[in-house]
């Protein structure tokens, strides 16, 4: 059997953040565990936090089952292992976990429970880059704390220009090379008429262009 070239390499980790919350970040780590899966790599998941949670962490969940359905190894893990900070307060996670406290060395060991059985683990935010965490710990930090790739999601509505330079500006003033895509979903009858003669012929798509989403990764 023809081992893949990236699980003769280190383990890969890839951080999907957006610009915002409900721009499409469950939905790209999806369509990336299908790409990367296609290619015989052993795909994983792993959120840190998920807040709005009632009973089950639902975006978690969500992307736990196609994960098993692609790489079976994961199903001896359980989903508190996929999403170990779990608070019912739809809000930021400084917000939601009131008392508690999100541990980073916890965090990196859940991470790496999940390696034993991946050649790469799609890491999900929670919201956009500078949703606050703890004090003086904000979501971008988890970029360099795992020593991810990263995926910036982009909007396609109205204002997604400003709202995609601000999150790109950020990354690049802390130094964080990073792939961004659009998440063509919103105003997409008059995105080619409105936003893309912005972005010209430079930008990428989530629908269109996965594949070379997955190769710049």
């Amino acid at each position: 059997m023809i081992i893949p070239l990236l699980r003769l390499k280190m383990k890969k980790r890839i951080f999907i953040t957006a610009t915002n919350t409900d721009i499409g970040k469950t939905y790209a780590t999806s369509l990336l565990l299908e790409e990367f899966a296609s290619q015989g790599l052993r795909v994983g998941v792993f959120k840190p936090i998920e807040t709005g949670v009632e009973t089950i962490p639902l975006d978690g969940k969500k992307l736990f089952d196609i994960a098993c359905r692609l790489n079976p190894e994961l199903r001896c893990l359980s989903l508190k292992t996929i999403v170990p900070y779990q608070f019912r307060l739809p809000a930021a996670p400084l917000v939601a976990k009131q008392n508690h406290k999100i541990n980073i060395e916890f965090l990196e060991h859940k991470l790496q429970e999940i390696e034993k059985h991946c050649d790469v683990v799609f890491i999900e935010g929670a919201g956009g880059l500078l949703v606050p965490v703890e004090e003086g710990l904000f979501m971008v930090d988890f970029i360099s704390i795992f020593k991810a790739s990263t995926l910036l999601v982009c909007p396609s509505r109205l204002g997604s220009i400003n709202d995609s330079l601000l999150s790109r500006y950020l990354l690049e003033d802390k130094d964080i090379p990073y792939v961004w895509a659009i998440n063509l979903f919103e105003d997409k009858d008059s995105f080619a008429e409105v936003t893309a003669p912005f972005y010209q012929d430079g930008f990428l798509t989530l629908q269109e262009n996965i594949k070379e989403i997955a190769n710049k990764l």
